[in-house]
């Protein structure tokens, strides 16, 4: 890769290659030793039951580069324990902490000339992969995995970055069941809302709102992200089994404390929708995207948060606090930064 034909600021959310990824097997009941791989590709059995019964978990984090060019990885422990409850969700190999630790270690050494400069907006996108490589041809856990990490730079998952963006609730679509797969983070969750995201970007939206799937009364996940909305100095965000419990979502809530703002999880009605004097999607790729306006597909509702097209002020606290912190520009008084040499 010719690093000089990388413009930093103008970074995509997408896939760019990058040197090395790590890779981990687990055969005979253990964990092997890592293995460095240049190769973009896996040689994969094709009766794996990544493949046939959806066993694939996921986890995506991010590196920062500071001020004092040192690399930052923020809250790694958080996205390892949740791996770990996705594994345990569909019956997969869970990767111990050391192990997750030490390979995305790996993976950001290895390609530290990826990690995206100081003040460029972009950052290095990591993400621990963990599927069942063995072959099996009834529906049964496979008894071989496959954990690997691998590394891209990338810009804002929304094009508009910190920018307000529009939404649509689809109640035609659901994500997840409750009592399913919606609190663990598995690829057919994504799978399962595609089809609802191709029409609201059809139809012109950022993404799709969608609403608990049993009484489709109550605010679920915003697409790929968690919800949350603001009003009498309180964050409010749902309480659901269905939601994925957002890393990010959970450091906002922190810092919201901080601030001096009360924080409530609780099902929120589609009604109280027109309540909120900010409301956002947060998650590890879009941090915070300020949501100006929702559409309800079926009542043709409005509802509409941001006055001249800009991101709320309680927001972008929020979103510079969060950001100052990962990037080294603020203090981190949690704990949330590890370094990486």
């Amino acid at each position: 890769m010719n690093m000089e034909t990388l413009d930093w600021k103008s970074l995509p959310f997408g896939y760019v290659k990058t040197d090395y990824n790590v890779r981990c097997y687990y055969r005979n009941g253990k964990w092997g030793e890592l293995e460095i791989s240049s190769s973009e590709y896996i040689n994969l059995h094709m009766a794996a039951t990544a493949l046939h019964y959806g066993q694939e978990a996921f986890e995506g984090m991010k590196a920062f580069m500071g001020n004092d060019g040192r690399i930052r990885l923020f809250r790694w422990s958080d996205n390892s324990n949740r791996l770990k409850k996705s594994a345990e969700g569909i019956m997969m190999a869970e990767v111990h902490e050391e192990l997750f630790h030490e390979v995305i270690v790996k993976a950001v050494s290895m390609n530290k000339r990826f990690v995206p400069p100081y003040g460029s907006g972009a950052s290095l996108y990591i993400r621990p992969l963990l599927i069942g490589s063995g072959a099996q041809v009834g529906v049964k856990a496979a008894s071989e995995y496959l954990f690997l990490v691998f590394v891209t730079p990338v810009g804002p998952y929304f094009k508009e970055g910190f920018k307000p963006v529009d939404m649509m609730i689809t109640r035609t679509f659901d994500r997840a069941a409750p009592l399913g797969t919606g609190a663990i983070k598995v690829g057919g969750n994504y799978a399962a809302s595609l089809r609802a995201l191709e029409v609201a970007h059809h139809k012109g939206f950022a993404s799709a709102l969608f609403l608990d799937a049993k009484e489709k009364k109550y605010i679920d996940e915003a697409g790929p992200a968690n919800f949350f909305g603001i009003k009498n100095n309180t964050y409010i965000t749902p309480e659901s089994q269905s939601i994925l419990p957002s890393i990010t979502n959970k450091s906002l809530q922190q810092i919201a404390k901080d601030l001096g703002m009360k924080v409530e999880i609780r099902p929120v009605p589609v009604e109280e929708l027109g309540t909120f004097d900010e409301v956002g999607a947060c998650g590890t790729a879009a941090v915070i995207s300020p949501v100006n306006s929702i559409v309800d597909e079926a009542t043709g509702e409005h509802f509409h948060f941001c006055k001249n097209g800009e991101p709320g002020p309680i927001s972008k606290k929020l979103y510079e606090k969060l950001t100052g912190i990962q990037t080294g520009d603020l203090p981190d008084p949690y704990g949330w930064i590890e370094f990486v040499d």
